[in-house]
């Protein structure tokens, strides 16, 4: 298991947060940012929205916690549940145990997703640290119905290792180098964003 998941954390390059900001350029969506790595992507809302919005996230990050706290629950309301955004989750591990906490979250029901990345984001003080805390991770695990048997097994799960590491690096490919890093119709925004910033992205695209 201890093996498994240095190899993850390989690739655990990165920094986490600062200022929110945009790049101008795109990235062809239909070619190359929308095609999903090969764990199949985590994705809400209506397929046929005309803005796709991808997030890029660290499980361990202070920022990607803010974001799901305070941002997030507003986009969700006001564009992915009425059909006008179709948001996507990608999974970008900084460290270990960012990297344990992913692959946790792949072998979750799909149901158990999106609630099991919001708890290990808003409880991040209770398992985050240098060293991987497997008791400290299944604490939060255990919420979505795994037991502790499925969680050890998961973590030396190495087809969701190697897809993670893929997705990461595609996201290298397009740009990202931190977390969160989002992209709005090919528009890259990152770093500690405000609602605001991304309704000023949405709102032209989204009618």
């Amino acid at each position: 298991m201890t093996g498994a998941i240095l190899g993850l954390a390989a690739l655990g390059l990165g920094a986490c947060g600062g200022p929110g900001g945009t790049t101008p350029e795109a990235v062809p969506l239909k070619d190359q940012l929308l095609e999903p790595g090969p764990l199949g992507d985590r994705e809400y809302g209506n397929r046929n929205a005309p803005v796709t919005i991808i997030e890029y996230v660290s499980l361990t990050c202070p920022y990607c916690r803010a974001y799901h706290a305070k941002v997030f629950p507003r986009v969700k309301r006001t564009y992915v549940d009425t059909g006008r955004v179709r948001y996507i989750i990608r999974e970008f591990a900084i460290g270990q145990s960012a990297g344990a906490a992913a692959i946790v979250t792949r072998c979750a029901p799909k149901s158990k997703y999106l609630p099991l990345i919001e708890a290990y984001l808003s409880r991040q003080r209770e398992w985050v640290s240098q060293e991987v805390r497997p008791d400290a991770l299944y604490k939060i695990a255990k919420t979505s119905g795994m037991t502790r048997a499925q969680f050890d097994k998961c973590l030396s799960n190495q087809s969701i290792i190697d897809g993670l590491m893929e997705v990461k690096q595609r996201g290298r490919k397009y740009g990202v180098v931190g977390t969160p890093t989002f992209f709005i119709n090919g528009q890259k925004l990152q770093g500690e964003v405000t609602f605001e910033q991304m309704k000023a992205l949405i709102e032209p695209q989204a009618s």
